[in-house]
């Protein structure tokens, strides 16, 4: 059993900071890229920012330069800094892992496996 776990959200205002946080726990052999993804009210899931296990990262255009993803591999655990978040910012934000499992102690299944969401509002 794996699971995602994510903390962080919240009500910030425009220009606001806040950071969000997901930790995998289970039975876990490796845990490759790890995500955020978010969804707004009527729009589609989209990928907002991914690291590799070994550090290499990708961001949407809309949040370059204002958020920033990082994780820890000892704690399992994925982080997304935001900053000078916009209105347009608003949505329900979800960890995403690709991750292979261990079952019965020997590397089993690989999969792609998702937090339970946390909503982040902009608002005045």
């Amino acid at each position: 059993q794996v699971q995602l776990v994510e903390s962080g959200g919240g009500l910030v205002q425009p220009g606001g900071s806040l950071r969000l946080s997901c930790a995998a726990s289970g039975t876990i052999f490796s845990i490759y890229t790890m995500g955020w993804y978010r969804q707004a009210p009527g729009k589609q899931r989209e990928l907002v920012a991914a690291v590799t296990s070994g550090g290499n990262t990708n961001y949407t255009d809309s949040v370059k330069g204002r958020f920033t993803i990082s994780r820890d591999n000892a704690k399992n655990t994925v982080y997304l800094q935001m900053n000078s978040l916009k209105l347009e910012d608003t949505a329900v934000y979800y960890c995403n892992a690709d991750i292979k499992r261990l079952w019965r102690g020997v590397p089993a299944s690989r999969g792609d496996y998702w937090g339970q969401g946390t909503q982040v509002t902009v608002s005045s």
